[in-house]
């Protein structure tokens, strides 16, 4: 097998090897990605416009049968099925004698296929993979008798015959199967493609099956993978189409015609895959034999979406010609990428991104051959201190830029763990503690959980790499040491502070109801009477909605009339209603104070930290010794209150920018705490985020215990009387409310329910409340 291919549409000698025709068409051919830096092409690439417009065409030409039937129709689907097949093969400079095409999902349905072929084998088998493996890859160890995962030396001596397998290998199954990717999907790194002709060298002569499975589905997105020679080819190789043309959702398993036998014991067949079965009296059936895809394509094809690969082999060669000019392309991308992110300095001369993909080998930028990765950059973002900025918070704010990239383990534990040097006792540690994949909690331990990955593609173009690059200059690259209050001379005196607003939230995630001036209101145990008792939660997967996904539950005003005796309305056209506002089918649900037991009790989230502040930084409280608070359906408090001072001082940023003040309302506090009296724009300048260092908070005759800072999501930036989105105020608040890595606005409290020891039988204590205009004061 051969990596090598003449690449071909060469752009000026100032920018070797880039596809400046991708920046002409890709207006018209890619509409979606205007005014968007899309960066997980690994993920999955954009399809073209005109790639959707002949598959169009084609399908409403044609009428496409079920190939399984002898109808003119059925007979159509079947001829185009074997003629894009065939394509497929010369895709990968396949010779069709030597190699078969099996249609499947996508690349992970091709490893399981051959996982089950392996499971059936006599004696069962043995697996060996690399550590670099996609998670998919990874799971076949679950069916094998024996797994060895290894890294570079270990699958270097092994195939050189200088090494061994563990102990176990040695009283092994008569089958062993060797995976690895051509291309890691976490770094980028490519992988030799001379491992299976190695593997067999090395048992040559042994009566032992060995077999090589190959994950090309990174590679191939973005480079000439040649199957020329059937000798030094992989046994099983497993592609996505969908990461190389975006266009259709399939995948192919191709098949070494040698290795077929492999597959002779597997004990499953489905609808087309047999010539007889017999199943009265007698257990019977004979599986097709002429072609090795007709007895694992169980039940009918998906026709619609190969006759659509034809289409997009079309496209794509008519777009971008070969693979080995898509290689060209995204190396000069991949360079220019590696070396911006790698120049970035804070102003002490620390680097601002830790780099896990290889640093670039040696040679012109533009020379595929040159380069020892795919077009992949990884990495992580620390501040000038050496704290790690949050992967949760890099994707909120990528997302408010229009930036598309991954975070977090990328599918891949076993390079994620080795380039973040995690030990299995501490990923088994992290999950004790609480770590999922797709949460939050991407820093435990001091080290970061997953990484940011940037990925490119054959329609990327030098806008996107120096898009991403300056996002990363402009809102994480330190320029000047952040300064205390006390260092600036800023000199804070105690204003006078009362309540100015109180709101609570019936519907979670609804608009928000204001009590009016001189109602005294219920304080809670689990938070202000009445707030987010109840939700609208989707009637298929049973989900709670929220605005980040649902903004039009911003329009929704509840009321709270209590005028009116009790009544209880119980009707489906409630539900009705709030379905047909919002397009998705919810219903609402109420979640009571009381009597839900320890099963359904929710409490306040223990992560509510104490964080590095600009003007003091808070002693940490553990985690063990605070008391459980109990909540409703809000999201990590009982109450939440914010400063007008701090919303001033964050408007005046917002300004200076360039943009328009946001309204108390984005925060969707329950109470706002202003000063009073004439005191001018210099005494709210000083006033400006004291909340930071209050423990205590004493509103009338109220106490309230502070848990922590509120950290922002990019819900604050849906405006609550229109539901449209915009960039603030988050954006302002990630370039001077980022703290440890996180974007932070507002306060949580709790009220303490045991603070009026000498009123114990007063009014106060038996029925807590506060009202707006009550005096706030505090410690």
């Amino acid at each position: 097998m051969t990596d090598s291919m003449t690449d071909s549409g060469c752009s000026n000698p100032e920018t070797p090897g880039y596809y400046r025709d991708a920046e002409s068409f890709r207006g018209d051919e890619y509409p979606l990605l205007r005014d968007t830096i899309y960066l997980d092409h690994a993920g999955t690439t954009p399809c073209a416009e005109s790639l959707l417009r002949q598959f169009t065409r084609d399908m409403t030409v044609n009428l496409f049968g079920n190939p399984h039937s002898a109808s003119a129709s059925s007979q159509l689907s079947m001829q185009r099925i074997e003629s894009v097949r065939l394509r497929v093969l010369q895709f990968f400079g396949a010779d069709p004698n030597e190699f078969d095409v099996v249609f499947v999902a996508n690349a992970t349905a091709g490893i399981k296929l051959v996982a089950e072929a392996m499971r059936c084998a006599p004696g069962e088998f043995d697996f060996a993979y690399h550590q670099a493996s996609h998670t998919s890859l990874v799971g076949v160890r679950e069916e094998a008798r024996n797994s060895f995962c290894l890294d570079d030396g270990q699958v270097q001596a092994w195939l050189e015959a200088s090494g061994a397998l563990p102990d176990a290998a040695q009283r092994a199954s008569d089958t062993l199967l060797f995976a690895y990717p051509a291309q890691s999907n976490m770094d980028g790194r490519k992988y030799p493609l001379t491992w299976p002709l190695d593997l067999r060298r090395r048992t040559s002569g042994s009566c032992r099956h060995m077999y090589s499975l190959l994950d090309a589905a990174a590679y191939a997105a973005s480079s000439p993978l040649d199957l020329g020679r059937a000798d030094t080819a992989p046994d099983f190789t497993v592609v996505s189409f969908y990461k190389i043309f975006g266009f259709p959702d399939l995948g192919a398993l191709i098949v070494r015609r040698q290795a077929e036998e492999a597959f002779d014991h597997r004990r499953y067949f489905g609808g087309g895959t047999v010539d007889m079965v017999v199943c009265v009296q007698e257990q019977w059936h004979v599986p097709k034999r002429q072609f090795l895809h007709e007895r694992l394509e169980d039940g009918t094809l998906p026709v619609h979406s190969i006759i659509a690969l034809d289409a997009a082999l079309d496209t794509h060669k008519r777009l971008f010609g070969t693979m080995a000019q898509v290689r060209s392309h995204t190396s000069f991308l991949w360079h220019r990428l590696y070396r911006g992110l790698e120049s970035l300095t804070h102003f002490d001369g620390s680097a601002v991104c830790v780099l896990y993909t290889p640093k670039p080998a040696a040679g012109p930028q533009g020379n595929g051959n040159s380069v020892n990765c795919g077009p992949v950059v990884t990495f992580n973002i620390r501040n000038h201190l050496g704290a790690w900025v949050g992967l949760a918070e890099f994707e909120k704010l990528s997302s408010l830029k229009k930036i598309h990239i991954r975070t977090g383990g990328v599918c891949n534990p076993g390079g994620v763990a080795a380039a973040l040097s995690l030990q299995p006792w501490e990923m088994k540690q992290n999950f004790s503690a609480g770590f999922r994949c797709g949460t939050e909690n991407d820093i435990m331990g001091g080290k970061p959980t997953g990484v940011i990955r940037a990925s490119l593609g054959a329609m990327s173009t030098m806008a996107d790499v120096d898009g991403l690059i300056g996002f990363v200059d402009e809102f994480y690259r330190d320029v000047v040491p952040v300064q205390t209050a006390e260092q600036l001379g800023i000199c804070r005196k105690q204003a006078n502070l009362y309540v100015s607003g109180i709101t609570v939230y019936p519907i979670k995630s609804c608009a928000g109801f204001e009590v009016p001036e001189g109602v005294r209101w219920e304080v809670r145990p689990e938070g202000l009477a009445w707030d987010r008792e109840w939700c609208l939660v989707h009637r298929g997967s049973g989900h709670a909605l929220s605005q980040k996904q649902h903004p039009r539950m911003a329009l929704i005003l509840p009321v709270l009339d209590f005028g009116r005796a009790p009544q209880t309305y119980a009707s489906p056209e409630i539900n009705d209603f709030f379905s047909q506002v919002l397009g998705v089918p919810c219903q609402l649900v109420r979640f009571t104070p009381g009597g839900q037991g320890k099963k359904t009790m929710r409490y306040a989230k223990a992560h509510l930290q104490k964080h590095q502040v600009v003007y003091k930084s808070p002693e940490a409280s553990s985690d063990q010794e605070a008391p459980k608070r109990r909540i409703l359906l809000s999201n990590e408090s009982p109450v939440l209150a914010i400063s007008a001072a701090s919303l001033g001082a964050l408007n005046c940023r917002i300004r200076e920018r360039g943009g328009q003040a946001v309204s108390a309302t984005a925060f969707r506090a329950n109470i706002l705490i202003a000063p009073s009296g004439s005191g001018g724009a210099e005494q709210a300048e000083q006033q400006a985020y004291a909340e930071d260092d209050w423990s205590v908070v004493r509103i009338g005759k109220q106490r309230f215990k502070t848990l922590g800072a509120c950290r922002r999501c990019h819900m604050v930036c849906i405006d609550q009387t229109t539901a449209e989105r915009s960039d603030e105020p988050f954006v302002t608040l990630a370039k001077t409310r980022r703290l440890d890595g996180k974007v932070y606005f507002g306060i949580h409290m709790a009220h303490e329910s045991l603070s009026l020891p000498a009123e114990d039988g007063s009014v106060d204590a038996q029925f807590p409340t506060i009202r707006v205009g009550d005096v706030v004061q505090p410690a």
